[in-house]
């Protein structure tokens, strides 16, 4: 691995004894409703599974690992939303810090992925707008409790969650600066969704919000002006984009970031740097 800087502050974690959870994530559930290997819009069946950026961290940290870990989330109190919770419940995270919204109000994000074949690419189909979790706000979580009473070791979010509404911005600021006060390690992905923001001032908003949420983070995965295409890597490239970062956030401990070119649907190239 690339280390694009010398001097980067070593790692300090609470001890597990002292903590509930190894980590707590901030995000949306999504349902993901997959064709097998039909189009989506001639498919007469689907499976479903349990998805979602942030989620996804806190459920493979479960699933594989064997960690404890939670999701603080939103869903509306229905069918839907007791399936996602019942796979959560399956994948082994806490379930126990998922506020419970009324079905007259708000409704579940659900997405549809096909699977790409040769050269198409896969394609997917979001259903997201006026979901529960879009919709918390600053003071609906008590973030005290999940970091200093019960104890959390890491806890992490992204530009995805950030990027659902206008108000999610300052719940993960709330939470972020609610960890580092209790002494919790803080990640934060810089995951963009050009789906969720394409209409909202697209990747120069969400740089804007990530500059202001980058300070209260101990690692962020991605860089700021930095191409995550493995074909356009060179070793200076990242090292400048990183180093660029670091100067501007100086309490950063780690930038990290996955590379991935496609050249077919079954053929990606992967590597990863920090």
């Amino acid at each position: 691995m690339l280390k694009p800087f010398e001097n980067m502050n070593l790692l300090e974690l609470r001890p597990p004894e002292n903590c509930r959870w190894d980590l707590v994530s901030l995000g949306e559930i999504l349902l993901r409703f997959d064709p097998g290997n039909d189009r989506i819009q001639t498919a007469r069946s689907f499976q479903v599974f349990d998805g979602g950026a942030a989620y996804n961290v806190a459920r493979n940290l479960a699933k594989v690992f064997r960690r404890p870990t939670a999701i603080v989330s939103a869903l509306t109190d229905n069918a839907l939303g007791r399936l996602a919770e019942d796979l959560v419940i399956q994948a082994g995270v806490d379930k126990s810090e998922i506020i419970w919204r009324d079905d007259a109000e708000t409704r579940n994000g659900i997405y549809f992925m096909e699977r790409g074949f040769g050269v198409r690419d896969p394609a997917s189909c979001f259903d997201r707008k006026h979901t529960a979790v879009s919709q918390l706000k600053k003071s609906e979580i008590n973030w005290s409790a999940i970091f200093e009473t019960n104890g959390t070791r890491v806890f992490h979010t992204g530009g995805v969650f950030t990027g659902l509404s206008i108000s999610t911005p300052e719940v993960a600021s709330e939470a972020m600066l609610a960890a580092r006060a209790g002494g919790s390690f803080v990640s934060f992905d810089l995951n963009y969704r050009d789906s969720l923001l394409k209409n909202k001032g697209g990747r120069e908003a969400a740089n804007t919000v990530n500059r202001g949420l980058i300070p209260l983070a101990d690692v962020v995965f991605g860089a700021i002006d930095f191409d995550a295409r493995l074909s356009q890597l060179g070793k200076e490239k990242f090292r400048q984009a990183a180093e660029k970062m670091c100067n501007a956030f100086r309490d950063l401990k780690i930038i990290a970031s996955t590379l991935r070119d496609i050249h077919s649907a079954s053929r990606h190239d992967l590597s990863a740097l920090r």
